[in-house]
């Protein structure tokens, strides 16, 4: 039987490229009569590097170009960071798989082992380019300094290393995924911290008219982490948010059912609103869309109307 090839497109990043050979790998090891290929490309977020994200505008930031080859076909699939992957997706394209979901949690990288948020000096001076993250922070500690940081993994890390900075904030799985565990200082708890909508999973977008990209996605499915994404995203796009704004969220299946917790805040920290649901897996979307409403009711929607302005 001859060969068939299938193209993965992907950002250049070196994480964005990890995650592509890892699906390449599981796809080869899965589908010994294809073959894959990959292809890199540029993303407008990849280009825009001096202005922090939350003031670019974010709808498909880091996919829309990847996404534009899906629909001209070009690619077969698509690989990105599930939580940059926008809840609302062009017409003609799908969300074929989600893989299994990597540790979710933020991390902090500080100047020793050891030190956690809790811990920092007085007055510390901490990097992120989330407003997730800053409102968060903030709330938890209204002394420390935020300031913005963009670019990839590795040039975060020079940043950092080069800096007077007492802390910065990364996704625990892209540090593992580059094999960077060294740098981690502490696990952040979600109950501290919420992560981003879908952090640590991976997205396959498919084009709707692939049949054959949408076989070889489906052996690479992971039901349990799209029960959790599916209460995530919900939750999000109920909120009509998108990757850079205040929101946050985790769920997880536990013995007596779907657990998900939410976060809405002001990009100061100083109104806040988190809540925890419990639902089914059978009806996560649903779930997220209350969760949604009960912190839209609470004061919630009127923060992020603020933050839209």
């Amino acid at each position: 039987m001859e060969k068939k090839t299938i193209t993965i497109g992907t950002r250049k990043s070196e994480l964005a490229l990890w995650q592509a050979y890892f699906i390449q790998k599981e796809i080869e090891n899965k589908y010994k009569s294809v073959k894959v290929e990959i292809k890199k490309i540029s993303t407008k977020g990849d280009k825009i590097l001096d202005v922090a994200l939350s003031k670019i505008g974010d709808k498909g930031l880091f996919t829309k170009e990847i996404e534009n080859e899906l629909l001209a076909g070009t690619i077969d699939i698509a690989v990105h960071s599930l939580k940059d992957l926008p809840t609302v997706l062009p017409k003609g394209l799908e969300l074929a798989a989600v893989t299994k979901r990597h540790a979710s949690e933020d991390v902090l990288v500080a100047r020793k082992k050891g030190v956690t948020l809790e811990s920092l000096p007085e007055g510390a001076t901490v990097a992120t380019g989330s407003l997730r993250r800053a409102s968060q922070i903030l709330h938890m500690r209204p002394d420390i300094t935020i300031v913005d940081i963009r670019g990839n993994v590795q040039t975060r890390l020079k940043k950092f290393a080069e800096s007077k900075w007492d802390g910065m904030i990364l996704a625990r799985a892209g540090l593992e995924r580059l094999k960077l565990k060294k740098h981690i200082s502490s696990i952040i708890p979600s109950s501290h911290i919420l992560p981003a909508v879908g952090q640590g999973a991976l997205a396959i977008e498919i084009s709707s008219k692939n049949a054959f990209a949408r076989d070889i996605a489906e052996g690479l499915h992971n039901l349990d982490t799209f029960y959790t994404i599916s209460a995530e995203r919900a939750f999000l796009k109920a909120l009509g948010g998108g990757c850079q704004v205040p929101i946050g969220a985790h769920a997880e299946i536990k013995s007596n059912g779907l657990y998900l917790s939410g976060f809405v805040g002001s990009p100061d920290g100083k109104i806040t609103f988190t809540k925890t649901a419990r639902g089914s897996k059978a009806n996560a979307e649903a779930l997220g869309k209350a969760l949604a409403k009960d912190i839209s009711k609470a004061g919630g929607k009127k923060v992020l109307l603020e933050v839209y302005k």
